[in-house]
């Protein structure tokens, strides 16, 4: 006869203890975290005033009753929209990874984690109109650094040793679950409260990745991260009501996330929480492109100048060898037809055929009017990806994190230009002194793209002044970017 199932609910499990320890009880003092936090800040919104140029982002904007006004609700920078806090995120989140030119984190597992900032923006706007409103104090831009900080760091540990591309989950999972933490705590959230609100994060069902890949790659890719912020939000305001929660939702038998969605394994950690994934954050400064490919598109561009110099034309090449990295050959080694813009942003074939031809690599280029060119497919097809394990071993070493790639052209008369090597993007830590100030060039574009001058103006000088911009309320902050 079968033993009786045993119903005693247990102790939460520790994972959702020690997140919801981290963000109650850990304090962030770290000057590098909190002035890297305003460098990902303003390149984050910046993204998302780029991405709101394109039509295929803006048809998802907006409330979802058309005409809809929230009054105290939170503004999306760069429109004249005043929403909930739940479809504010969802605003802010899609416009912020339309593009793919957000920062990025690269481990087991990768993925966006400026993503959150989506929910936290959304929330803290909220509760600082609704806090004006009836003549109580609003949240500050210092709570947005601190609370970007905390999801980042939950993201990105989590992600160091946890493979969900490995099990067909995508990493927008890590986006629900550190912004229903980190928003949980704006929200004053208790503590049982918010371990009740991380393990929903945990039972919902979670995205599939094959959005991302051939065949079926397409734009939900970028308002997959919206959604999960959005939903975090949601999954905050429901635990807040008293609304119960699932304690041991990763370690119960059969019906666990582990058990379901892991393959049966238990998450592993390098590292405690702190302040780390902030401070070693990789920024996209040069070019909107699938992390991964970032240094073969700077190779890239290297190469397309030496083929000016010596009078060569993409005719005259034979082939092209990309040394990467393993995640480099899994995720964008891709040939055959190329669908849409996300298709060809997750092709490094397609990303570096574009500044050989063209000597650039923009959003634009991904467009069907660019695709459309010939030379494109036809200096694709002689374009291959080799692994270097040595690449491959950097890529993991936490002391490196490097993301290199090495390329070689070779003509058809049998010669052939110097291998390119580039180790480490120019949105690495390593390279922070070169890419700070080329982050904050691409910041003053962005906003000239959507602001007058007199606007841009305003919002750079509280921008760049951290001591000023941690002091600023949030609603404040937020309406310098109503249009």
């Amino acid at each position: 006869m079968a033993a009786p199932i045993v119903n005693v609910r247990p102790a939460p499990d520790q994972v959702l203890v020690d997140i919801v320890d981290y963000v109650m009880d850990y304090r962030i003092d770290s000057a590098l975290a909190l002035e890297t936090a305003r460098h990902c800040l303003i390149d984050t919104l910046g993204c998302g005033l780029e991405a709101l140029s394109y039509p295929a982002c803006t048809k998802l904007m907006g409330p979802i009753v058309p005409g809809t006004t929230v009054p105290n609700g939170a503004k999306v920078p760069g429109t004249q929209f005043q929403l909930d806090p739940v479809q504010a995120a969802f605003n802010i989140g899609a416009m912020i990874r339309w593009l793919d030119f957000n920062d990025t984190w690269l481990a087991a597992e990768w993925g966006h984690p400026s993503d959150n900032l989506g929910g936290i923006l959304a929330t803290a706007d909220w509760l600082s109109r609704t806090a004006v409103a009836t003549g109580k104090e609003p949240l500050v831009m210092k709570d947005v650094l601190v609370a970007m900080i905390k999801a980042h760091e939950i993201q990105g540990v989590i992600a160091l040793e946890n493979s969900f591309n490995k099990v067909g989950l995508d990493h927008v999972l890590l986006v629900k679950l550190a912004s229903t933490a980190v928003v949980g705590q704006l929200l004053g959230l208790s503590r049982d409260e918010l371990v009740n609100a991380v393990s929903l994060a945990f039972v919902d069902g979670h995205a599939l990745r094959t959005y991302r890949h051939a065949p079926n790659t397409g734009s939900r890719k970028s308002w997959a991260a919206g959604d999960a912020t959005s939903r975090a939000v949601r999954l905050a305001l429901i635990a807040r009501t008293g609304e119960m929660g699932y304690p041991s939702v990763l370690t119960a038998k059969t019906w666990g996330f582990y058990d379901v969605s892991f393959k049966g394994n238990a998450f592993r950690f390098q590292r405690p929480y702190g302040s780390y994934v902030m401070e070693n954050v990789l920024f996209k400064i040069a070019f909107p492109a699938e992390f991964h490919a970032q240094t073969a598109v700077e190779a890239a561009m290297t190469l397309h100048g030496r083929l000016q110099a010596q009078g060569k034309r993409i005719d005259d090449i034979a082939r092209v060898t990309i040394c990467t990295h393993e995640a480099a050959i899994r995720i964008i080694d891709k040939s055959g037809p190329l669908a849409n813009p996300a298709d060809r942003d997750h092709c490094i074939q397609y990303m570096v055929a574009v500044p050989l031809i063209f000597g650039r690599l923009t959003a634009a280029d991904y467009e069907d009017d660019i695709a459309a060119d010939p030379r494109i497919d036809v200096l694709r097809a002689k374009i291959v990806c080799v692994e270097d394990p040595s690449f491959t071993v950097d890529y993991h070493d936490p002391g490196k994190r490097s993301i290199a790639n090495a390329l070689t052209v070779e003509f058809n008369d049998g010669s052939k230009l110097d291998e390119v090597v580039v180790e480490y993007p120019i949105g690495h830590k390593r390279r922070r002194a070169e890419g700070i100030p080329l982050l904050v060039e691409k910041f003053k574009t962005n906003l000239a793209r959507r602001f007058p001058e007199k606007q841009c103006r305003a919002i750079l000088d509280v921008s760049l002044d951290q001591a000023r911009l941690e002091q600023m309320p949030v609603n404040e902050y937020v309406d310098m970017y109503v249009i």
